[in-house]
Protein backbone atom coordinates (compact mmCIF):
# COMPACT_ATOMS: atom_id res chain seq x y z
CA UNK A 1 0.00 0.00 0.00
CA UNK A 2 3.29 2.34 -0.66
CA UNK A 3 1.61 5.54 -2.73
CA UNK A 4 2.22 9.04 -3.53
CA UNK A 5 4.01 10.92 -0.08
CA UNK A 6 2.90 14.24 -1.39
CA UNK A 7 1.40 15.85 2.63
CA UNK A 8 -1.74 15.21 2.43
CA UNK A 9 -2.99 18.06 4.73
CA UNK A 10 -0.99 20.60 1.45
CA UNK A 11 -2.92 18.59 -1.26
CA UNK A 12 -6.11 18.84 0.02
CA UNK A 13 -6.30 22.46 0.04
CA UNK A 14 -4.07 22.26 -3.04
CA UNK A 15 -7.50 20.89 -4.67
CA UNK A 16 -9.91 22.72 -2.92
CA UNK A 17 -8.18 26.18 -4.41
CA UNK A 18 -8.95 25.15 -8.04
CA UNK A 19 -6.79 23.84 -10.19
CA UNK A 20 -5.78 20.13 -9.44
CA UNK A 21 -5.71 16.70 -10.64
CA UNK A 22 -3.57 13.97 -12.40
CA UNK A 23 -3.26 12.27 -15.18
CA UNK A 24 -1.42 11.63 -18.45
CA UNK A 25 -2.42 13.03 -21.70
CA UNK A 26 -4.13 10.94 -24.27
CA UNK A 27 -3.74 12.57 -28.00
CA UNK A 28 -4.63 15.71 -29.11
CA UNK A 29 -7.85 16.86 -29.61
CA UNK A 30 -9.52 18.86 -32.51
CA UNK A 31 -12.24 19.94 -30.79
CA UNK A 32 -10.16 21.95 -28.51
CA UNK A 33 -8.72 24.30 -31.68
CA UNK A 34 -12.77 24.90 -32.18
CA UNK A 35 -12.95 26.52 -28.50
CA UNK A 36 -12.60 30.18 -27.44
CA UNK A 37 -9.68 31.12 -25.35
CA UNK A 38 -12.67 32.64 -22.95
CA UNK A 39 -14.52 29.28 -22.37
CA UNK A 40 -14.76 28.16 -18.83
CA UNK A 41 -15.73 24.88 -17.25
CA UNK A 42 -17.22 25.45 -13.83
CA UNK A 43 -16.90 21.37 -12.15
CA UNK A 44 -18.26 20.39 -8.63
CA UNK A 45 -16.56 17.47 -7.27
CA UNK A 46 -15.50 15.85 -4.32
CA UNK A 47 -12.02 17.68 -2.87
CA UNK A 48 -9.53 14.69 -3.44
CA UNK A 49 -11.09 13.25 -5.96
CA UNK A 50 -9.11 14.05 -9.27
CA UNK A 51 -5.72 12.95 -10.74
CA UNK A 52 -2.64 15.32 -10.06
CA UNK A 53 -2.85 17.30 -13.49
CA UNK A 54 -5.98 16.26 -14.72
CA UNK A 55 -7.50 19.62 -14.85
CA UNK A 56 -4.04 21.83 -15.47
CA UNK A 57 -3.92 19.15 -18.42
CA UNK A 58 -7.24 19.54 -20.11
CA UNK A 59 -6.35 23.63 -19.65
CA UNK A 60 -3.57 23.39 -21.46
CA UNK A 61 -5.09 21.22 -24.39
CA UNK A 62 -8.24 23.37 -24.82
CA UNK A 63 -6.93 26.31 -24.19
CA UNK A 64 -9.45 26.50 -21.47
CA UNK A 65 -10.17 27.71 -17.64
CA UNK A 66 -11.44 25.41 -15.13
CA UNK A 67 -12.84 26.29 -12.41
CA UNK A 68 -12.96 23.62 -9.67
CA UNK A 69 -15.09 24.07 -6.23
CA UNK A 70 -15.87 21.16 -3.84
CA UNK A 71 -18.13 19.79 -1.79
CA UNK A 72 -17.94 17.60 1.21
CA UNK A 73 -20.79 15.09 1.34
CA UNK A 74 -23.64 13.90 -1.27
CA UNK A 75 -26.35 15.52 0.89
CA UNK A 76 -24.78 18.92 0.33
CA UNK A 77 -24.60 18.45 -3.13
CA UNK A 78 -28.54 17.27 -3.57
CA UNK A 79 -29.38 20.52 -0.96
CA UNK A 80 -27.42 22.84 -3.25
CA UNK A 81 -28.89 21.13 -6.64
CA UNK A 82 -31.93 21.47 -5.02
CA UNK A 83 -32.10 25.19 -3.68
CA UNK A 84 -31.58 26.12 -7.26
CA UNK A 85 -27.78 26.11 -7.72
CA UNK A 86 -26.68 27.01 -11.32
CA UNK A 87 -23.49 27.52 -13.32
CA UNK A 88 -21.77 24.22 -12.88
CA UNK A 89 -21.46 22.15 -15.68
CA UNK A 90 -19.78 18.72 -14.22
CA UNK A 91 -20.99 17.38 -11.01
CA UNK A 92 -20.36 14.04 -9.40
CA UNK A 93 -23.54 12.40 -7.97
CA UNK A 94 -23.46 8.60 -6.53
CA UNK A 95 -26.04 6.50 -7.57
CA UNK A 96 -28.74 7.23 -5.24
CA UNK A 97 -28.09 10.89 -5.44
CA UNK A 98 -28.15 11.03 -9.42
CA UNK A 99 -32.00 9.22 -9.74
CA UNK A 100 -33.21 12.04 -7.45
CA UNK A 101 -31.53 14.63 -9.90
CA UNK A 102 -32.78 12.63 -12.83
CA UNK A 103 -36.23 13.05 -10.92
CA UNK A 104 -36.40 16.51 -10.21
CA UNK A 105 -35.03 17.59 -13.56
CA UNK A 106 -31.95 18.76 -12.21
CA UNK A 107 -29.16 16.92 -14.96
CA UNK A 108 -29.71 16.53 -18.31
CA UNK A 109 -29.51 13.73 -20.65
CA UNK A 110 -26.05 12.94 -22.35
CA UNK A 111 -25.46 13.02 -25.96
CA UNK A 112 -23.49 9.77 -25.78
CA UNK A 113 -22.70 10.34 -29.42
CA UNK A 114 -20.21 13.30 -28.45
CA UNK A 115 -18.30 10.68 -26.19
CA UNK A 116 -17.10 7.90 -27.82
CA UNK A 117 -14.80 6.67 -24.74
CA UNK A 118 -17.67 5.60 -23.14
CA UNK A 119 -16.36 2.42 -25.07
CA UNK A 120 -13.88 1.87 -22.51
CA UNK A 121 -16.09 1.45 -19.52
CA UNK A 122 -16.26 -2.16 -18.67
CA UNK A 123 -19.84 -4.00 -19.55
CA UNK A 124 -21.33 -4.69 -16.02
CA UNK A 125 -20.99 -0.36 -15.42
CA UNK A 126 -22.73 0.57 -18.64
CA UNK A 127 -26.23 0.00 -17.87
CA UNK A 128 -26.74 0.34 -14.46
CA UNK A 129 -29.86 0.15 -12.45
CA UNK A 130 -29.82 3.79 -11.58
CA UNK A 131 -29.12 4.98 -15.17
CA UNK A 132 -29.64 2.50 -18.03
CA UNK A 133 -30.23 4.43 -20.81
CA UNK A 134 -32.40 3.27 -23.64
CA UNK A 135 -31.42 0.73 -25.86
CA UNK A 136 -29.50 2.78 -28.34
CA UNK A 137 -27.64 3.88 -25.41
CA UNK A 138 -27.03 7.63 -27.54
CA UNK A 139 -28.84 9.22 -24.61
CA UNK A 140 -27.51 8.58 -20.54
CA UNK A 141 -28.10 10.99 -17.73
CA UNK A 142 -24.45 10.01 -16.51
CA UNK A 143 -20.75 7.73 -17.33
CA UNK A 144 -18.95 6.05 -14.34
CA UNK A 145 -16.32 7.84 -12.56
CA UNK A 146 -15.25 5.85 -9.89
CA UNK A 147 -16.25 3.24 -7.67
CA UNK A 148 -15.46 1.94 -4.14
CA UNK A 149 -17.16 0.59 -0.97
CA UNK A 150 -17.69 2.03 2.63
CA UNK A 151 -15.61 0.51 5.59
CA UNK A 152 -13.82 0.94 8.54
CA UNK A 153 -10.19 3.13 8.48
CA UNK A 154 -7.80 1.89 11.17
CA UNK A 155 -4.49 2.60 13.07
CA UNK A 156 -3.02 -0.83 13.17
CA UNK A 157 -0.62 0.82 15.93
CA UNK A 158 -3.90 1.17 18.40
CA UNK A 159 -6.24 -1.23 17.28
CA UNK A 160 -4.87 -4.23 18.27
CA UNK A 161 -8.03 -6.79 17.99
CA UNK A 162 -8.96 -8.04 14.16
CA UNK A 163 -10.84 -5.22 12.55
CA UNK A 164 -13.57 -7.62 10.50
CA UNK A 165 -17.20 -6.08 12.05
CA UNK A 166 -18.40 -2.97 12.38
CA UNK A 167 -19.46 -4.12 16.28
CA UNK A 168 -15.53 -2.31 16.55
CA UNK A 169 -17.60 0.92 16.08
CA UNK A 170 -19.53 0.44 19.33
CA UNK A 171 -16.65 -0.14 21.31
CA UNK A 172 -16.41 1.69 24.43
CA UNK A 173 -12.85 1.23 24.55
CA UNK A 174 -12.04 3.54 21.85
CA UNK A 175 -14.37 6.41 23.03
CA UNK A 176 -13.12 9.55 21.38
CA UNK A 177 -11.54 7.81 18.33
CA UNK A 178 -14.21 7.08 16.35
CA UNK A 179 -15.52 8.99 13.44
CA UNK A 180 -18.92 8.58 11.41
CA UNK A 181 -19.64 9.75 8.07
CA UNK A 182 -21.60 12.95 8.04
CA UNK A 183 -23.70 10.75 5.34
CA UNK A 184 -27.19 9.89 6.38
CA UNK A 185 -27.65 7.27 4.00
CA UNK A 186 -24.31 5.79 4.29
CA UNK A 187 -24.26 5.35 8.35
CA UNK A 188 -27.88 4.56 8.51
CA UNK A 189 -26.96 1.33 5.77
CA UNK A 190 -23.56 -0.22 6.90
CA UNK A 191 -25.78 -0.30 10.69
CA UNK A 192 -28.29 -1.76 8.98
CA UNK A 193 -25.84 -4.25 7.84
CA UNK A 194 -24.15 -4.46 11.34
CA UNK A 195 -27.80 -5.90 12.80
CA UNK A 196 -28.37 -8.43 9.76
CA UNK A 197 -30.55 -6.14 7.32
CA UNK A 198 -30.84 -4.93 3.92
CA UNK A 199 -29.02 -2.08 3.74
CA UNK A 200 -31.90 -0.24 2.02
CA UNK A 201 -34.06 -1.99 4.63
CA UNK A 202 -37.45 0.40 4.61
CA UNK A 203 -38.79 -1.60 7.83
CA UNK A 204 -39.82 0.45 10.47
CA UNK A 205 -38.92 -1.85 12.95
CA UNK A 206 -35.35 -2.00 11.44
CA UNK A 207 -34.93 2.19 11.34
CA UNK A 208 -36.07 2.28 14.97
CA UNK A 209 -33.13 -0.78 16.25
CA UNK A 210 -30.69 1.19 14.07
CA UNK A 211 -31.73 4.75 15.51
CA UNK A 212 -31.45 3.07 19.14
CA UNK A 213 -28.28 1.87 18.22
CA UNK A 214 -26.64 5.04 17.10
CA UNK A 215 -27.90 7.26 19.80
CA UNK A 216 -26.01 4.75 22.20
CA UNK A 217 -23.32 5.02 19.59
CA UNK A 218 -23.04 8.67 19.65
CA UNK A 219 -21.01 9.23 22.68
CA UNK A 220 -17.98 6.89 21.37
CA UNK A 221 -17.56 9.17 18.25
CA UNK A 222 -15.85 12.51 17.73
CA UNK A 223 -17.33 13.96 14.68
CA UNK A 224 -19.35 13.15 12.04
CA UNK A 225 -17.00 14.02 9.17
CA UNK A 226 -17.15 13.11 5.64
CA UNK A 227 -13.95 14.85 4.72
CA UNK A 228 -11.85 15.73 7.67
CA UNK A 229 -11.41 12.11 9.14
CA UNK A 230 -8.54 11.88 6.22
CA UNK A 231 -6.58 14.30 8.44
CA UNK A 232 -7.66 12.76 11.47
CA UNK A 233 -6.68 9.66 10.81
CA UNK A 234 -3.53 10.41 9.29
CA UNK A 235 -2.45 12.69 12.38
CA UNK A 236 -3.50 9.54 14.68
CA UNK A 237 -6.08 12.13 16.82
CA UNK A 238 -8.53 9.12 15.50
CA UNK A 239 -8.19 5.48 15.11
CA UNK A 240 -11.26 3.93 13.46
CA UNK A 241 -12.93 5.88 10.71
CA UNK A 242 -15.88 4.71 8.72
CA UNK A 243 -14.98 6.02 5.32
CA UNK A 244 -14.59 5.71 1.56
CA UNK A 245 -11.49 2.73 0.51
CA UNK A 246 -10.47 5.32 -1.86
CA UNK A 247 -10.03 8.09 0.88
CA UNK A 248 -8.65 5.74 3.38
CA UNK A 249 -5.93 4.55 1.23
CA UNK A 250 -4.62 7.91 0.31
CA UNK A 251 -4.14 8.38 4.18
CA UNK A 252 -1.74 5.87 4.11
CA UNK A 253 0.88 7.91 2.33
CA UNK A 254 0.78 9.94 5.49
CA UNK A 255 0.26 7.13 8.30
CA UNK A 256 2.04 3.89 7.11
CA UNK A 257 -0.17 2.61 10.11
CA UNK A 258 -3.43 2.77 8.65
CA UNK A 259 -5.47 -0.04 7.32
CA UNK A 260 -8.66 -0.30 5.08
CA UNK A 261 -11.06 -3.19 6.31
CA UNK A 262 -14.31 -4.08 4.61
CA UNK A 263 -16.55 -5.56 7.69
CA UNK A 264 -17.66 -9.15 7.35
CA UNK A 265 -21.28 -8.51 7.56
CA UNK A 266 -21.02 -6.48 4.25
CA UNK A 267 -21.31 -3.01 3.29
CA UNK A 268 -22.47 -0.10 0.58
CA UNK A 269 -20.87 -0.17 -3.09
CA UNK A 270 -20.97 3.12 -4.46
CA UNK A 271 -20.87 4.62 -7.99
CA UNK A 272 -19.86 7.95 -8.70
CA UNK A 273 -20.73 9.11 -11.80
CA UNK A 274 -20.24 12.19 -14.05
CA UNK A 275 -23.39 14.23 -14.80
CA UNK A 276 -24.51 17.92 -16.38
CA UNK A 277 -26.72 19.87 -14.33
CA UNK A 278 -29.86 20.69 -16.61
CA UNK A 279 -28.90 24.87 -16.64
CA UNK A 280 -25.32 24.12 -17.23
CA UNK A 281 -24.09 27.46 -19.53
CA UNK A 282 -21.01 25.23 -20.82
CA UNK A 283 -22.73 22.10 -22.35
CA UNK A 284 -20.50 21.25 -25.14
CA UNK A 285 -17.35 21.66 -22.95
CA UNK A 286 -18.67 19.18 -20.59
CA UNK A 287 -19.13 17.06 -23.19
CA UNK A 288 -15.39 17.08 -24.15
CA UNK A 289 -14.11 16.98 -20.41
CA UNK A 290 -16.53 14.26 -19.62
CA UNK A 291 -14.48 12.24 -23.08
CA UNK A 292 -11.46 13.84 -22.10
CA UNK A 293 -11.59 11.40 -18.47
CA UNK A 294 -12.52 8.56 -20.83
CA UNK A 295 -9.50 8.83 -22.13
CA UNK A 296 -7.42 5.01 -20.56
CA UNK A 297 -4.50 7.19 -19.75
CA UNK A 298 -5.95 9.97 -17.79
CA UNK A 299 -8.34 7.46 -16.40
CA UNK A 300 -5.72 5.42 -15.16
CA UNK A 301 -3.81 8.56 -14.30
CA UNK A 302 -6.85 9.78 -11.73
CA UNK A 303 -6.88 5.88 -10.06
CA UNK A 304 -3.41 6.38 -9.82
CA UNK A 305 -3.94 9.47 -7.65
CA UNK A 306 -6.77 8.74 -5.35
CA UNK A 307 -6.49 4.80 -4.75
CA UNK A 308 -10.24 4.43 -6.23
CA UNK A 309 -11.61 1.57 -8.13
CA UNK A 310 -12.22 2.23 -12.06
CA UNK A 311 -15.30 1.45 -14.20
CA UNK A 312 -12.73 1.86 -16.91
CA UNK A 313 -11.33 -0.71 -18.18
CA UNK A 314 -8.93 0.40 -21.10
CA UNK A 315 -7.26 1.91 -18.12
CA UNK A 316 -5.85 -1.15 -16.55
CA UNK A 317 -3.08 -1.29 -18.62
CA UNK A 318 -1.70 2.11 -17.28
CA UNK A 319 -3.14 1.62 -13.59
CA UNK A 320 -1.01 0.76 -10.77
CA UNK A 321 -0.89 -2.90 -10.41
CA UNK A 322 -1.05 -2.50 -6.39
CA UNK A 323 -4.13 -1.04 -6.95
CA UNK A 324 -5.54 -3.63 -9.17
CA UNK A 325 -4.37 -6.48 -7.33
CA UNK A 326 -5.80 -5.02 -3.80
CA UNK A 327 -8.74 -7.31 -2.66
CA UNK A 328 -9.90 -4.40 -0.65
CA UNK A 329 -10.17 -1.96 -3.32
CA UNK A 330 -11.22 -4.42 -6.08
CA UNK A 331 -12.64 -7.37 -3.90
CA UNK A 332 -13.29 -10.94 -4.92
CA UNK A 333 -16.85 -12.55 -5.45
CA UNK A 334 -17.71 -13.71 -2.04
CA UNK A 335 -17.26 -9.87 -0.59
CA UNK A 336 -18.53 -8.41 -3.52
CA UNK A 337 -21.77 -10.68 -3.02
CA UNK A 338 -22.01 -8.97 0.25
CA UNK A 339 -22.22 -5.33 -1.61
CA UNK A 340 -25.22 -3.23 -2.37
CA UNK A 341 -26.05 -0.05 -3.83
CA UNK A 342 -27.75 2.08 -2.12
CA UNK A 343 -31.61 2.87 -3.44
CA UNK A 344 -33.56 5.93 -4.06
CA UNK A 345 -36.58 4.83 -0.91
CA UNK A 346 -39.35 7.52 -1.84
CA UNK A 347 -41.24 8.69 1.23
CA UNK A 348 -39.72 6.38 3.55
CA UNK A 349 -36.33 8.87 3.14
CA UNK A 350 -38.36 11.30 5.01
CA UNK A 351 -38.26 8.95 8.55
CA UNK A 352 -34.64 8.34 8.00
CA UNK A 353 -33.83 11.86 7.85
CA UNK A 354 -36.14 12.60 11.02
CA UNK A 355 -34.38 9.55 12.89
CA UNK A 356 -30.70 10.94 11.41
CA UNK A 357 -32.07 14.45 12.79
CA UNK A 358 -32.61 13.45 15.87
CA UNK A 359 -29.37 11.36 16.17
CA UNK A 360 -27.17 14.92 15.40
CA UNK A 361 -29.21 17.05 17.44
Amino acid sequence: MQKNTTDLLTRREFIKGALVAGALLGGASLAGCLLSKKDELNVYNWSSYIGETTIQDFEDEFGVKVNYDNYSSNDELLAKMQAGATGYDIIVPNAYILEILKTGGLVQPLDMRKTPNFRNIGEKFRAPPFDPGPPTEEYKYSVPYLWGTTGIGYNEAKVTVPVDSWAILWDEAYKGRITMLREMRHVFATTFKYLGYPANSTDPDHLQRAKARLIEQKPLVSAYTSDTYMEMLASGDVWLSQGWSGDVYQVVAENQDVRYAIPKEGTTMYLDNVAIPAKAPHVELAHQFINYILRPEVSAGISNFVWYANPNEASYPYTNPEILNDPAIYPPKEVMDKLEFLKVLGEYEQQINEAWTEILA
